[in-house]
């Protein structure tokens, strides 16, 4: 019975593949001067090449937009989102593209333009209190902010049950739940990616290095001492580039960290100065960031020969986040693989020569962002005095009054200040 069940099932997985459309792979984007140079190579060793100097130019200009600033790293952040959603989208959209949906691709941005407007007005609401309450214009749009992205969307939902058609409902239907899955894997993630930025450009740095330090060192060691499969999904993973990829990541994490735990520009939180209309990351760095002795265990002892040793905390947060992205980072690429093969494409567009499309370099950073976000919350954030005073600033002038009363009455009660004598 067990036989049969399995064979049934594989006849059925079987014949959802062949209802699958044929989509047209993309195009080689590789330049010309890049293909005369490396004419006389194996096809192996031709993408090698390829990778490795693609792989150090994008690099190189992510090192540029991080000396630019951060507004430069949001705006690559949003940058990075559309173009994945897009690429998401046109999948969908080539493989349907017969039956013609009306409105399919409008309400599709339109949908995108939504969700980035809640997403950012709620980032401007914690962060730009000060700068808001300075623009009654801004007040409005902030003080309603969520009924009317709520508004802003239940057009768009209107606009989808208008358009059904006669036929094709399950097939619209199919798509609605394409977009918006989209928009949950693209534009959730990339803006916990910049709620991480705001706690200090470290946790924006550290993890993203992370991951692309395991996708090269993984690479490289599969491609050199590379033997054994690791999983179906990506034949040309192997568990020698996964394990080399991981111990080559933690070693990274933790010797990264500890070059930009020692710079204000990297640890200070993100804070935006309505004065000078300008980002500032100035602070005393917390205690993640300030030296401290160890010591070690008895073991490390006797095998390094030294009793402790200094280093900063949030090294040893950096091991947590290197782990995470070479071990279940990788999880992430595993998914967009069998996303590919479920439609039968070799990458998501042609956009990076070697690489494929922009969400064949991201899909493993999403998951990430997420992790880091969650472990922020769960192991680092305390209450926040800077975001709590920008909320009271905003207040009605009774509400202070009152917010004054009550802290005065509280901090009475424990001591810590005394009673007037005329009180």
């Amino acid at each position: 019975q067990e036989v049969y069940l399995e064979e049934r099932l594989g006849e059925l997985d079987l014949r959802s593949d062949s209802d699958v459309p044929y989509v047209p792979p993309p195009t080689d984007s590789t330049p010309e001067i890049l293909k005369r140079a490396l004419s006389g190579l194996s096809a192996r060793w031709k993408n090698w090449w390829i990778r490795g100097i693609l792989t150090l130019a994008m690099i190189s200009g992510f090192f540029l937009i991080i000396y630019l600033g951060s507004f430069m790293l949001m705006l690559l952040v949003l940058s990075i989102q559309v173009k994945c959603y897009h690429e998401i989208i046109t999948i969908g959209y080539r493989v349907y593209h017969s039956y013609d949906l009306p409105w399919f691709r409008s309400l599709s941005w339109y949908f995108l333009l939504c969700v980035n407007y809640f997403f950012y007005g709620e980032t401007v609401a914690d962060y730009f209190a000060t700068f808001v309450q300075r623009r009654e214009q801004l007040q409005f749009l902030i003080r309603y902010h969520r009924f009317i992205s709520f508004a802003l969307y239940l057009i768009g939902f209107c606009m989808f049950v208008l358009s059904l058609v006669k036929k094709h409902y399950r097939l619209q239907f199919y798509m609605f739940a394409w977009t918006h899955v989209t928009l949950l894997i693209t534009v959730t993630q990339s803006h916990l990616v910049i709620q991480n930025l705001f706690e200090g450009m470290i946790w924006f740095l550290v993890p993203i290095s992370s991951v692309i330090c395991n996708d090269i060192t993984a690479y490289i060691f599969g491609f050199f001492f590379g033997r054994t499969p690791l999983i179906k999904l990506s034949p040309k993973k192997t568990w020698e580039g996964f394990i080399g990829g991981f111990f080559s990541t933690v070693v990274f994490g933790f010797i990264f960290s500890y070059f930009l735990a020692q710079h204000q520009y990297f640890v200070c939180p993100e804070e935006y100065n309505s004065e000078t209309n300008r980002f500032v990351t100035e602070c005393e760095p917390s205690e993640l960031f300030q030296m401290k002795k160890y010591s070690l265990p008895p073991l490390l002892q006797a095998v390094l020969g030294w009793e402790a040793v200094n280093m900063y905390p949030f090294q040893m947060h950096s091991i947590a986040l290197s782990t995470f992205a070479s071990l279940i980072g990788p999880f992430g690429g595993f998914f967009a693989s069998g996303f590919k093969r479920a439609f039968k494409i070799k990458d998501f567009a042609d956009t990076i020569p070697g690489h494929g499309g922009i969400m064949d370099r991201f899909d493993c950073q999403y998951l990430m962002a997420t992790f880091v976000h969650v472990y922020i919350t769960s192991f680092i954030r305390g209450p926040n005095p800077s975001k709590l005073l920008k909320q009271l600033l905003v207040l009605q002038p009774e509400q202070q009054l009152n917010v004054y009363r009550t802290l005065k009455s509280h901090l009475l009660e424990k001591g810590i200040l005394r009673p007037s004598l005329r009180g």
